[in-house]
């Protein structure tokens, strides 16, 4: 299993529309995704390592996949429409991270 990481630092005026993303962008990208795209989860970054400071990054997101090549060829033809929605929910460049899943805990 991959995971490809979509990683939005927290940069000074930065914008992010978080039901935006979670209630349209996000369902929009998997739907163009298909079955590339086992799942996805979304993060909303709410503290860094003290509490009451700011997150490093505002929002990220998480592609599950079995395939890196099945995942991006799915997507290639349809970037330009991912990147025409961006603006609509942020001013922010993400970072992208490709992962190996090594390992997962269940609760038993």
């Amino acid at each position: 299993m991959f995971k490809i990481s979509v990683i939005y630092p927290n940069e000074v005026e930065s914008r992010f529309d978080h039901e935006y993303y979670r209630d349209t962008h996000m369902p929009l990208v998997q739907r163009l995704a298909g079955d590339a795209c086992k799942f996805y989860t979304i993060d909303h970054g709410v503290a860094g390592k003290d509490p009451d400071s700011k997150p490093p990054f505002v929002a990220m997101c998480h592609f599950y996949c079995e395939s890196i090549d099945a995942f991006w060829s799915a997507l290639t033809p349809h970037l330009e429409e991912i990147d025409a929605d961006m603006p609509k929910y942020t001013n922010i460049v993400p970072l992208v991270q490709v992962s190996k899943v090594v390992g997962e805990i269940k609760q038993i």
